[in-house]
């Protein structure tokens, strides 16, 4: 199941990105580099400030107890994190699952109610960006008939990486 996360929760939701980005990225950077990170992208401050924007959601899947697995962002219009070249584009910018809870189904029940979050509201692409070497994330993305149309640097302190930016058209007769 999951629940839009509210603007008081913005401590619950920082202390997950931190754990899940740790987790997924740390044993590839060095702890200032993380710490940076952590400092920057994933204050206390930018967290409030992604919570009250109107063009952005974020939202906790929990389990059958009701504990928090994981969490999902996605933005549109001016929350996007950079321009593409698609009109009436939406982003998935996070989608990230507490190592414990990994194969149990939540990334993709995220995954879907993006998708059918964006489709819902009348968006034409769906994109999303990911790290070039990760394989697996990138094979489930090419399931649901994503494809590759650029990259970009992406960075965590001093460490800059290349992640590969995926979209999928969700309308008929695509215009790319």
């Amino acid at each position: 199941m999951l629940v839009k996360v509210k603007a008081k929760d913005f401590h619950i939701l920082r202390e997950l990105e931190v754990e899940t980005y740790g987790d997924t990225f740390g044993p590839y950077n060095s702890d200032a580099d993380m710490e940076d990170y952590y400092q920057t992208v994933l204050s206390l401050e930018q967290i409030q400030k992604d919570l009250a924007d109107p063009e952005s959601e974020t939202y906790f899947v929990l389990d059958r107890h009701q504990e928090i697995c994981g969490f999902l962002k996605f933005n549109w219009g001016k929350a996007q994190t950079e321009p593409v070249e698609m009109d009436n584009a939406f982003e998935i910018q996070r989608i990230y699952v507490k190592k414990e809870h990994h194969g149990k189904g939540y990334g993709k029940e995220m995954f879907t109610f993006a998708l059918k979050e964006a489709q819902k509201h009348g968006f034409d692409w769906v994109w999303l960006g990911v790290w070039e070497r990760n394989f697996k994330a990138q094979n489930f993305y090419k399931q649901f008939g994503f494809e590759r149309f650029s990259e970009h640097h992406f960075i965590t302190g001093e460490a800059v990486d290349t992640d590969w930016l995926l979209r999928k058209h969700l309308k008929e007769n695509p215009q790319a």
